[in-house]
């Protein structure tokens, strides 16, 4: 297929009437579908659904230790399910403090604590002139929320196929101190799909931060999220890498099974060294008196070891591999060649990130929602919303059926190619090319 930008004049306005027509024809259809958030299809639900009575007597209530988990207590969460975490993610139970439902809620709480309280006993931060956090873009727009919310500082760092650009962020944390923190979504990354490479989990295990309080967000919310049996991304161990380097409290790993059992009624956890587990306990005692251990001890008697939690993960890549394979087929087949546009192609995750020309991302979401497809809003992807080049969309293939899928790749497509054209017209310049 050869770019439009190729096309002479008259061949593009042919194309521009032609797509305009297309287009109504879609609209009048009164399409209502959303691929605005990664939500798992009721298909995925089902599959947990012996979690619902796997407790069905008192006597299925006590932990392996003797807990009665109905009852108080347990800080730290039930041995047991301190396990299955620390084997999901290849680290000691003892690095493991398991909480409620969510990780969001333990990455809001410790950059709370570290506003009110500081971090290894140094100065609070909302006692600090400034307090800035490095966030690698495109992204994962609440992670942005969370630090937008505590009035942070943040600054963009590019993302690349490897992970994001060290140089930038070896460079920057070694000059300044204001630099607190930097967010990370490490393997099947939000919304690339990307995984870290072996030499960037070094390069971060082996910063030499100014600030003595900075800290990884370490969000590993995709770690067993594979969509291939043979081809899946690994991720080296950042809580082995930074202990190699000398490091071990410069690490914060979330993880949770939002995505594993259910939403909202999973277990997550942070996972860390023993002085920031001290440290996020000592905080806990005057918040907490105990997680929900009920639903802990559910997961553990559920899923029994990390194979029943690997077998699990292979029926979810069941359902949604040809989610992802459709709409990528119908961008393969409809955009290729144009040279207006670049996506991704993940192993795993939940989502795909879509490069449009630039100034043209807005529009198309618009364009989109006219005819009935709901998508994330342009810029989300960025800190403040703020997306410099107007260009990234996040996909989530996740929620509809792969038949729906099909048709939101064709009115994806069809937006694209639009709003494209109209911008080479306008333009008459090579200049509208994507980056």
């Amino acid at each position: 297929m050869k770019p439009y930008i190729e096309w002479t004049k008259e061949e593009l306005v042919a194309e521009k009437a032609r797509l305009e027509q297309e287009f109504a024809e879609v609209k009048a259809k009164g399409f209502n579908l959303n691929i605005s958030r990664g939500k798992p299809a009721a298909a995925q639900l089902d599959l947990t659904e012996g979690m619902l009575t796997v407790l069905s007597k008192n006597e299925d209530t006590f932990a392996e230790d003797g807990t009665d988990c109905r009852n108080y207590g347990v800080l730290t969460g039930i041995p047991e399910a301190r396990k299955l975490i620390g084997d999901i993610c290849e680290v000691p139970a003892e690095n493991v403090i398991v909480y409620g439902n969510a990780s969001l809620t333990i990455m809001f709480d410790t950059v709370a604590r570290s506003f009110l309280k500081g971090v290894a006993g140094c100065t609070p931060w909302n006692k600090l002139d400034k307090v800035k956090f490095l966030c690698p873009v495109p992204g994962y727009d609440r992670h942005f929320g969370v630090t937008e919310y505590f009035g942070v500082e943040m600054i963009n760092v590019p993302m690349t196929p490897e992970g994001p650009d060290m140089d930038m962020v070896e460079k920057l944390v070694a000059e300044d101190d204001a630099i607190k923190g930097i967010w990370c979504v490490p393997k099947y990354s939000n919304p690339q799909g990307y995984t870290y490479s072996d030499e960037t989990v070094r390069r971060f295990a082996n910063l030499k931060p100014a600030a003595k309080d900075f800290r990884i967000f370490w969000d590993n919310a995709y770690i067993i999220h594979h969509l291939y049996d043979d081809r899946q991304d690994h991720l080296l161990n950042i809580i082995e890498e930074c202990e190699k380097a000398g490091n071990p409290d410069m690490v914060y790993e979330f993880v949770s099974t939002s995505k594993v059992s259910y939403p909202g009624a999973g277990i997550a956890a942070l996972i860390s060294s023993e002085a920031n587990i001290k440290e996020a306990q000592e905080y806990m005692n005057f918040q907490i008196i105990g997680h929900d251990k009920l639903n802990q001890l559910r997961h553990v008697k559920f899923f029994q070891n990390l194979d029943g939690v690997m077998n699990q993960m292979k029926k979810h890549a069941e359902i949604l591999r040809p989610k992802f394979e459709a709409i990528l087929q119908v961008m393969d087949q409809e955009l290729s060649g144009l040279g207006i546009a670049s996506w991704t192609k993940p192993n795993g995750g939940y989502f795909i990130s879509f490069d449009a020309m630039e100034g043209c991302a807005k529009k198309i979401v618009a364009k989109a929602k006219e005819a009935g497809l709901t998508m994330t809003g342009a810029g989300a992807t960025y800190p403040y919303h703020n997306d410099p080049q107007d260009s990234n969309i996040r996909i989530a293939p996740s929620f509809p059926t792969p038949e729906e899928l099909e048709i939101a790749g064709q009115v994806f497509v069809l937006s694209v190619k639009s709003v494209s054209v109209d911008k080479i017209l306008g333009s008459g310049s090579l200049r509208a090319l994507p980056r």
